[in-house]
């Protein structure tokens, strides 16, 4: 892949099939799961994967999680550099 993706407000980001998102018990977090491996996951991140539904809107996911996170500075920024990373790993698509 040549570029990077660039996520726009209304994208309706979804979780990739491969991987299997669900708390991990053990590790006192939520996890991506995937043949290969794991991927221990922030909680920022975890709130953000977890709204990767296909049926919400970045718009929708950054109000949201402005409405969570009601202190954190450039949340807007943040939520839209995670998505593109996390579309890069191939754990979303839009």
């Amino acid at each position: 892949m040549s570029g990077s993706i660039h996520i726009q407000p209304e994208d309706r980001p979804r979780l990739n099939s491969t991987f299997v998102f669900r708390w991990e018990k053990s590790q006192g977090t939520f996890v991506l799961l995937y043949p290969e491996g794991i991927v221990k996951l922030s909680a920022s991140a975890s709130e953000i994967l977890k709204r990767c539904t296909g049926e919400s809107t970045v718009a929708d996911i950054v109000a949201e999680l402005k409405g969570l996170f009601v202190n954190a500075t450039d949340i807007e920024d943040s939520i839209y550099r995670f998505l593109e990373v996390s579309h890069a790993k191939g754990w979303i698509g839009h």
